[in-house]
């Protein structure tokens, strides 16, 4: 089976599979590979390991060593033109007054070529911008269009949480986010409360969203009859956090339960109990049913 290392070429993006050949190579490994945009510098994020071959995807490029002082200086000039060439750029793009956000410029490891990514509402007539770029620059020009998460993920910052963006930290693909995630987590449905800084509704909504529904399914549905140590009443409000019940109870009062200690009572013509809800024929069963968010496709549309 061939071995191979798990190389990323940002702090957060994506981890590809290279040949580490003679190479002793380890997590946190700076290195310098061949790739599809010429030679870079990377980061060993899993080290090496055996595979099948029919996991391999062909063609397996090689790791040309490991990052030397000389490589390292390479880099910080390399990121110095490449603040230059964000300049240059921002200054034709204002000269030819192109509806543009830029975001980052990167230049190849040998300087091949600039990558200049930018935001935009819609596609953008940019032959002459990239004709002025390269008289300048004298070399290949590649502009690149990303979207609202994407540039978040590009520039970074700090989220709602006070912590570093997920996205420019340590995650590498986005998930689907819906407004459903949000109901079934009980939060007020007010977008402003729970959007990024992308403007996007918040990634870490999904990180839950999985408990929440597991949880949630083992217990009373809200509404439902229970009874308690206390007497029967209703169920009013679910504590995920806690495992707890909230129930109302006949003399007025609220009052808190384990899920465990709640008991549900039989109702005649009930014939089975699962994950704490009645999937018999009774009237309860139709209760329950009607209980039953529809599906709404705008709260299962991707903000």
């Amino acid at each position: 089976m061939p071995s191979v290392v798990g190389i990323s070429f940002r702090p957060a993006g994506r981890i590809y599979s290279f040949d580490p050949g003679d190479l002793e190579l380890k997590p946190g490994s700076t290195i310098v590979a061949e790739t599809a945009r010429g030679v870079e510098i990377g980061f060993v994020k899993q080290g090496p390991k055996d595979i099948p071959a029919a996991q391999v995807v062909a063609p397996l490029k090689r790791v040309l060593r490991i990052a030397n002082d000389a490589d390292q200086a390479q880099l910080e000039v390399n990121r110095e033109k490449a603040d230059a060439a964000l300049a240059l750029c921002r200054e034709r793009v204002s000269a030819r007054e192109l509806p543009m956000k830029l975001l980052r410029a990167e230049y190849a490891f040998d300087r091949s070529q600039v990558t200049i990514y930018f935001q935009a509402e819609g596609r953008i007539d940019f032959r002459e911008l990239v004709k002025d770029l390269a008289a300048q620059l004298r070399t290949r020009i590649q502009l690149h269009q990303v979207g609202a998460r994407d540039a978040a993920k590009l520039m970074g910052g700090i989220g709602p949480c006070g912590r570093a963006l997920c996205c420019s930290t340590w995650l590498i693909d986005f998930e689907p986010i819906s407004m459903r995630m949000a109901k079934e987590q009980s939060l007020f449905l007010n977008p402003t409360k729970f959007s990024g800084v992308c403007g996007k509704l918040m990634c870490c909504l999904r990180y839950e969203y999985d408990h929440y529904r597991e949880t949630k399914a083992q217990m009373p549905v809200l509404g439902g009859d229970v009874n308690t140590e206390d007497g029967p009443g209703r169920v009013v409000g679910h504590n995920v956090m806690k495992n707890t019940v909230i129930v109302g109870l006949k003399d007025g009062r609220e009052a808190e339960y384990p899920a465990e200690a709640i008991q549900r009572p039989v109702v005649r013509g009930c014939s089975v109990l699962q994950g704490g809800k009645c999937i018999g024929g009774c009237s309860e069963a139709r209760d329950q049913q009607a209980q039953e968010p529809a599906d709404d496709p705008d709260a299962d549309a991707i903000e």
